[in-house]
């Protein structure tokens, strides 16, 4: 079975040193693609959960999830506020999910996401960003934080390596 390009089939290090030291608890990963990170959480005894619009990739995470209890759906993450979850969430992380919703669709998201993760816990979320290079694809760090100030803190933000890119960690308020 191939990988996407964009799985690389670890874990993302942001994430490990987000969790590392912490109890696990109920996580959720939206646009969780072919499970790699729920795969890492899981095996570090969190209560998982994923959502993707993509059948084949939901697919291919519960091959690589089936040792372990777990919620994958199929499911529209601008719909959240109308999917039966196992929430609430202790941790939430998106990894290139927002950023390729079309800009109508990010309120209803963020709005969506409000109902699952509990106050005080953590949300983490990479992505794109345009820049200078005719890059238009992303959204801009300053319109990224404000989506979320209404219903979380901004508590950490690390520039991306690679590409026009960040990780932006937010706490539920």
């Amino acid at each position: 079975m191939s990988r996407p390009c964009w799985d690389k089939g670890v874990p993302a290090p942001e994430l490990i040193r987000h969790i590392s030291g912490k109890s696990p608890g109920n996580a959720i990963d939206l646009g969780c693609g072919t499970g790699t990170n729920l795969l890492y959480l899981a095996k570090n005894g969190w209560r998982i959960t994923g959502l993707d619009y993509a059948p084949l990739a939901i697919v291919k995470a519960k091959r690589k999830l089936k040792n372990f209890q777990k919620t994958l759906l199929i499911a529209d993450v601008t719909k959240l506020d109308e999917i039966e979850l196992p929430g609430p969430y202790d941790l939430g992380l998106d990894i290139g999910c927002l950023h390729s919703l079309p800009e109508s669709s990010r309120l209803p998201y963020i709005k969506g996401l409000g109902k699952w993760i509990l106050p005080g816990s953590s949300f983490l979320i990479y992505a794109f960003q345009p820049d200078d290079k005719n890059n238009k694809k992303g959204i801009p760090k300053a319109e990224l934080i404000s989506y979320f100030m209404d219903g979380f803190e901004l508590v950490n933000y690390e520039q991306g390596q690679k590409r026009s890119s960040a990780w932006y960690y937010f706490r539920k308020k």
